[in-house]
């Protein structure tokens, strides 16, 4: 497998390649959020970030803005989140990117009231980023979400969005399947349903109630199940850690936790 690490936006883009890449990692995975990664700053600073990368020997993944409203009811937000999902695909793009993350837009707000008009200005926004990504030589690995997203969190509901558009592949992260799941059952069935589909992972770990993004081991999420699993299934691409601690040693021994585990 090959693994990664995701930048802490706050922190210039350069200096988190250089920490990771002393950690040994293979490839940044960029969150594209403000204040030092919105696509702008990532823009005006392309040549440092692509000469740091390859420097370190890394690759990049992007992960799109998580912190926009793409479906939202009132149509200006929503046209201008869409706007910055669509220009940052294009700045990962640019950076050489061959596949980013992308978080289902979220139901928010009165959008709980009227689902079915939310999960139109799904559909049509994913068709737009769809046509723009195929265009551009990019795959989009569309990430299963947490309960309060409304969208995109259970088996059932990425099928739909999966079986409309084919060519999206499927970022499994477990954090987020392991919240609010008490049977403890949802990480394996997501498994279970698209495997084929997986062309990203996120792991960290929680107790279930927050996304905390604990070091693994620390929380309830069965990793030596999960483990199997994408062994079983030849899995052998993209593994962020999404560990988020002050001490970046905890990545380290992250990583350990989980070779250990697929050796």
């Amino acid at each position: 497998m090959i693994y990664g690490a995701m930048n802490f936006p706050v922190m210039p883009v350069v200096d988190e390649i250089q920490t990771f890449a002393e950690l040994g990692f293979d490839y940044l995975e960029l969150a594209m959020d403000p204040p030092e990664a919105h696509y702008s700053i990532v823009s005006e600073n392309r040549s440092a970030i692509t000469k740091a990368l390859e420097n370190n020997g890394m690759e990049i993944v992007c992960h799109l803005p998580t912190f926009v409203s793409a479906a939202d009811l009132t149509d200006s937000i929503r046209q201008a989140s869409a706007t910055e999902m669509k220009r940052s695909l294009s700045v990962a793009a640019n950076l050489g990117a061959k596949k980013v993350v992308l978080h289902p837009p979220m139901i928010s707000g009165m959008g709980a009231y009227v689902a079915d008009r939310v999960r139109t200005n799904v559909f049509e926004f994913l068709t737009e980023m769809v046509e723009m990504s195929k265009a551009l030589g990019v795959t989009i690995c569309l990430e299963n979400m947490m309960p309060r997203n409304g969208i995109g969190v259970e088996p059932s509901e990425l099928e739909m969005i999966f079986n409309r558009f084919p060519t999206l592949q499927f970022t499994l992260d477990t954090g987020h399947a392991n919240l609010a799941d008490n049977g403890k059952a949802r990480l394996q069935e997501l498994v279970k349903c698209f495997g084929d589909r997986i062309g990203h992972v996120h792991l960290s770990d929680n107790r279930g109630v927050y996304d905390d993004h604990l070091p693994l081991g620390i929380g309830n999420i069965n990793f030596q199940r999960l483990a199997k699993a994408l062994k079983g299934l030849g899995y052998n691409s993209t593994v962020t850690f999404e560990v988020f601690d002050d001490d970046r040693q905890q990545l380290l021994e992250s990583r350990r936790y989980w070779t250990r585990l697929v050796a």
